[in-house]
């Protein structure tokens, strides 16, 4: 059972991307935790990827797709694997493809948790981070007590900038732009299946297991 996540930034897929890894035990794997694992482990691929990230710059695709490939090489990846936020671009989806290929591998499910963008902006402007212990909140769907206040040590919650609407809104530009043809492409090679992130998130996950077979 190989899928990929796909969806807008606060569309909710990583946290189904978890409940997935969690049902069918498989590993809900992440670009981000890939490269914090190598570079903690100081493996070469780690070192190349802390060195761009040091300056600032973007990962290469050929170098995140090998750390990808390395990860879905592992002995706990045999049954399959959930990948959320990789691949981002058409590039990167061509390029995994050939590796699972030469694995006797492919993508089985590319979900896509479908949310408009209205929806995606009212959802993470409506977010509340602690200044202190970093919890979250949100105005409408999980509140603090206090408004204001966080719940657990009594710090201020605040609006972080990457929930800001304008900030949501360029990310969402970015990502129509770049992941966007991604849909177009999963659903070319007849393993996209679509569902309404706008839902309550338990009804989401049982649309995705639906799809996914009990």
């Amino acid at each position: 059972m190989r899928i990929i996540m796909l969806g807008a930034p606060g569309a909710g897929k990583g946290t189904q991307a978890k409940k997935i890894a969690d049902k069918y035990g498989i590993p809900h794997i992440s670009t981000g935790d890939i490269f914090r694992a190598n570079i903690k482990a100081g493996t070469e691929l780690g070192k190349k990827a802390k060195a761009y990230m040091d300056q600032g710059a973007l990962v290469p695709d050929e170098l995140v797709v090998d750390l990808v490939a390395d990860r879905v090489k592992q002995p706990d990846c045999e049954k399959g694997y959930v990948l959320d936020g990789f691949p981002r671009t058409i590039p990167q989806a061509e390029s995994l493809d050939q590796v699972l290929s030469s694995m006797g591998q492919e993508i089985g499910f590319a979900i896509n948790v479908e949310v408009p963008d209205e929806h995606i902006v009212r959802r993470m402007s409506g977010r509340r981070a602690c200044v202190g212990c970093g919890a979250t909140y949100h105005v409408v769907h999980a509140p603090s007590k206090k408004e204001g206040v966080c719940d657990r040590c009594g710090e201020p919650l605040i609006l972080r900038d990457d929930d800001k609407p304008e900030t949501v809104e360029k990310r969402l530009s970015v990502y129509h732009e770049q992941t966007q043809p991604l849909i177009d492409y999963y659903s070319g090679k007849g393993c996209l299946k679509e569902v309404d992130g706008t839902k309550d998130m338990e009804e989401v996950f049982t649309d995705i297991c639906a799809i996914l077979g009990e």
